[in-house]
């Protein structure tokens, strides 16, 4: 660590790289470069954890490769060119309308990518530009990884952000399927320091145990790893729920509907017939039940290995009936609902998916948004209501979507583009227009979505370290953009930031009815009292019997522990029934399909993905300490299977998507008849030279965009048929 000197700086900033939002301790210089990280020793929440991304978060902030002006792309010759904000949003502003008098709201698509919800900006602002676009083809990596999280939730509790999240500070026992929070640092369960947390969890007596067709790092801590078959997590689960209803284990402590319906529906997976399924055995399924109905506490906790698979909503699902059937859910050290400090959206009706439904596939909408997996159909297809023109924001999906090829060459025919994005990269090299956000440094940061997941309730804010000089904030470059793709100029004198703020802080105090209280709202700019209103307002707020303010977050930089899960049970319940439904009918519905595969002939090889604790999704590739050793994009199979298929080195792997010729790795840690791919690769014709000199190859030229989980449309990257053969 640089000691803090005349001509240094020691400064205080949440990590924005993943959910785990770890408080860092940075070192600036007089020229305003990071010369060190370490972590915040006085965070409450992360205690000085930090890991290998955040600790290069300086390397990715001042990336020479990163974007700092707006960059238009001539397509007559392909060529790009440094542009001024002024011209940039004059190209938006003549090309885009055009192109929606023609076509209509409904041809151009949004897409926003997982920064998304990192982001102060992605929080508030993005909403400004959906309201613009007036669009329903609206895209995300949501449905790329938990949507089927926020179905089988919205279902059961009637919020699709009401997401019960495992208490595992207080847990005796955790089951945990298709997750690796000591390489994603967790996910749906905002945990700073995840490896810490297991590793207590165990010494003070309690178990842990993974299910995952690979022994990942997060298995090799546990105390028990167990295989499963790929997509066969829902089966494991019924297993469970059928021997809890079978031993009269059941201990239900919370108001529900339908338990009659689960109980029927069990029926047809008793263990003995769910084993050769899963790959887990008749035994070990009944008593893995009997030691969570056992357990003092418990709570089962399953992520993006088992959303990304053809039966994801209802492994999620599954998962909450577990947790209500052994008496875990909204009770401590159990599966709890965390109570973000910011106010969030306050849904006044029950969660309804499928208002409306994707062009060519019919796949039905949920939070809002379509399947990214049908993005291309929505675009390379003819016909009214054609998608000709695209706003990406954040995003890679050429990468992160499936058929990434398909959608590759279906935004080559776009008639325009816009991107906002501080990279030059394999999606945004098909914009007309780039304008990239500032350096990390330069933007304020507050979790609003991350601590809706924490495992404790906290709160912190950090503001810029580092002034923007003569350049606009990324809040700024998203609303002058909502004006641009409606045609609009600013007005003179009037800046479109400060216009968009006001007009939110009058609503929500005038529906709060609090509108005389707009002058005790404080901060360096309208943003900041936005963050501050919403504090104010929230659970802990002063103007909801608490203290909590922007300024007491101010004066406490490290952050608040605002304290352990408490049981929030029947007040966040936002169903018709007032109760949680342990059996929605969409759900019930999707049961007669997992019936039909359970006999179902099972192919020979299948692929799924793997995450790295020093990659973070595409656009960490450009980060050279954090590519090379272990953070190579190779297919990892068993030495078996290696033998068997006379490979050597290298491997062709086919799927119904597409080819690829990779590097093999060979690993007892992977179950026989299952490969892996790690995501976000595929850089060969980057303009990162970092990440083109560590190419790599798409794993997504294999996963197969026709296919998804039913109920959330969401894409299936575990458990792709493919066939190996020697390169």
């Amino acid at each position: 660590m640089t000691a803090a000197t005349e001509s240094t700086r020691k400064l205080l900033r949440t990590c924005p790289l993943c959910e785990a939002v770890c408080g860092l301790e940075l070192t600036l210089d007089s020229d305003n470069h990071i010369t060190s990280i370490r972590g915040d020793q006085a965070d409450p929440f992360s205690r000085g954890f930090i890991c290998p991304k955040g600790a290069t978060l300086g390397h990715l902030d001042e990336d020479p490769d990163r974007l700092t002006e707006p960059m238009i792309r001539d397509r007559a010759t392909g060529r790009w060119r440094a542009a001024s904000w002024e011209e940039a949003f004059g190209v938006i502003r003549e090309r885009l309308p055009q192109i929606t008098a023609a076509h209509g709201n409904q041809s151009v698509g949004l897409y926003l990518g997982n920064p998304n919800a990192h982001t102060v900006a992605g929080a508030l602002y993005v909403p400004v530009l959906i309201r613009a676009l007036g669009t329903r083809n609206m895209f995300s990596a949501s449905t790329a990884d938990q949507m089927p999280k926020q179905v089988s939730s919205g279902l059961m509790f009637g919020d699709p952000l009401t997401v019960p999240v495992p208490d595992l500070d207080r847990t005796d026992y955790l089951l945990m399927l298709g997750a690796n929070p000591l390489e994603s640092n967790g996910s749906l369960c905002t945990a700073p320091d995840f490896p810490g947390r297991l590793k207590a969890l165990r010494s003070r007596g309690g178990k842990f145990v993974v299910v995952d067709p690979r022994r990942t790092r997060t298995a090799k801590l546990a105390d028990e790893h167990l295989f499963i078959r790929p997509g066969s997590d829902a089966y494991l689960l019924f297993g469970i729920v059928h021997t809890l209803f079978a031993e009269g284990l059941t201990d239900i402590r919370v108001d529900v509907r339908g338990l009659e319906e689960v109980r029927t529906a069990a029926a047809a997976f008793p263990p003995q017939v769910v084993a050769a399924r899963t790959g887990v055995d008749e035994a070990t399924i009944v008593r893995l039940a009997r030691e969570l109905a056992a357990a003092p506490t418990a709570a089962v906790y399953a992520r993006i290995g088992t959303c990304t698979a053809e039966f994801g909503t209802i492994t999620q699902w599954l998962v909450d009936v577990v947790n209500v059937l052994t008496g875990n859910l909204d009770s401590p050290g159990g599966a709890m609902f965390p109570n973000g400090a910011a106010l969030g959206i306050v849904r006044s009706r029950p969660f309804r998916p499928g208002r409306w439904a994707s062009r060519v596939r019919g796949l039905p909408e949920a939070l809002g948004e379509l399947p990214v997996a049908t993005l291309a159909d929505e675009i390379l297809t003819p016909g009214e209501g054609r998608i000709r023109a695209m706003v990406t924001v954040a995003g890679n999906p050429v990468l992160s979507a499936p058929s990434g090829a398909r959608l590759d060459a279906a935004f080559a025919g776009l008639e325009f583009m816009v991107s906002v994005d501080r990279y030059l990269n394999e999606t945004t090299r098909h914009a007309d227009v780039i304008l990239p956000p500032p350096r990390i440094v330069q933007s304020p940061h507050y979790d609003f979505a991350l601590l809706q997941f924490a495992v404790r309730n906290y709160a912190r804010y950090s503001r810029p370290l580092v002034p923007l000089g003569d350049r606009p904030s990324e809040a700024a470059v998203l609303a002058r953009l909502a004006l641009a793709v409606s045609g609009q100029e600013p007005q003179p004198g009037l800046d479109p930031l400060t216009v968009v703020d006001e007009i939110v802080i009058a609503g929500t105090l005038h529906k709060a009815g609090m509108a005389d209280r707009r002058e005790e709202l404080l901060g360096a700019n309208t943003t900041e009292q936005r963050i501050d209103m919403m504090l104010r307002l929230g659970p802990y707020g002063a103007w909801n019997g608490g203290e909590l303010t922007l300024q007491a977050l101010l004066d406490n930089p490290h952050g608040i522990d605002l304290g352990p899960l408490q049981p929030r049970l029947p007040g966040v319940l936002r169903t018709a029934s007032k109760q949680v439904e342990l059996a929605p009918p969409q759900l019930l519905a999707d049961v007669e399909r997992l019936r039909g595969r359970l006999v179902a002939e099972q192919p020979e090889m299948v692929l799924v993905g793997r995450r790295q604790l020093r990659s973070n999704n595409s656009w960490s590739h450009n980060v050279a300490p954090l590519v090379g050793g272990s953070n190579r994009c190779t297919l990892q199979i068993h030495p078996e299977d290696v033998l068997r298929l006379g490979l050597n080195g290298r491997a062709v792997v086919k799927s119904a998507a597409g080819t690829l010729t990779v590097d093999i790795e060979p690993t007892e840690d992977l179950m026989p008849g299952v490969v892996s791919l790690p995501h976000g690769w595929g850089h060969g014709d980057s303009d990162q030279r970092v990440a083109r000199a560590h190419a790599g190859v798409n794993a997504n030229a294999l996963t197969d965009d026709s296919l998804v989980d039913v109920p959330s449309g969401n894409a299936v990257f575990n458990g792709v048929p493919v066939t190996l053969s020697p390169a």
